[in-house]
């Protein structure tokens, strides 16, 4: 089997669990009475970055998908001016349902997060905000040392993953200032970038 076929397959598969546990949220006990679509991660299953915050906008719940509408939109003019593909990228929430307020659905929901972040397997996440950050380090991330709010500082997460805290992107978008600041902590993204091994 030759390395193009080995990768293949690991992205057959990826794509699989990530359908199966799209499949389990949907079917989320909690959601489906109170008539509320969950939102679910976006890009690619196999990405390198991994960008999580904590709960969906408006435009977002509608199309039930993550980083749809503004947020999704400053994120691909970001990566596009540091010069990463953003094919690379895979979004997602905290909290993806909305039948409760976000802090108790954080709470009594299961850890889909977790499962996602077993998936995708990434080399870096990238945690948008103080609330996102108290729940990337409640996760109980097997090996993972506890992540400071530094903002714009790339941290050892685990043994095999790097993690950068960035500004809440949706809280960044309205202010100039909130936005230089943002960029300030999100464009070190592309410095790391730069440092990986080419494939």
């Amino acid at each position: 089997m030759s390395p193009d076929d080995i990768q293949e397959a690991y992205l057959r598969r990826a794509i699989a669990e990530i359908g199966h546990l799209n499949d389990e949220i949907t079917g989320c006990a909690r959601c489906r009475p109170a008539d509320v679509l969950p939102v679910m991660g976006s890009g690619s299953p196999q990405a390198e970055i991994f960008m999580v915050k904590w709960a969906a906008t408006p435009a977002e719940r509608e199309e039930g998908v993550a980083f749809f509408g503004r947020s999704g939109t400053a994120v691909l003019k970001s990566v596009q001016r540091l010069g990463i593909d953003p094919l690379g990228l895979y979004g997602t929430l905290c909290v993806k349902c909305g039948h409760q307020g976000a802090e108790a659905a954080a709470r009594d929901c299961p850890a889909w997060l977790l499962r996602e972040l077993a998936i995708v397997m990434p080399k870096l996440v990238v945690v948008m905000g103080e609330r996102a950050l108290e729940a990337v380090n409640a996760l109980g991330q097997p090996l993972a040392e506890p992540l400071r709010h530094e903002l714009g500082t790339i941290q050892q997460w685990t043994p095999t993953v790097e993690a950068l805290v960035v500004p809440d992107i949706d809280e960044s978008l309205d202010e100039q200032g909130a936005k230089r600041r943002f960029w300030s902590a999100f464009r070190v993204l592309g410095d790391w970038h730069d440092r990986q091994a080419p494939f």
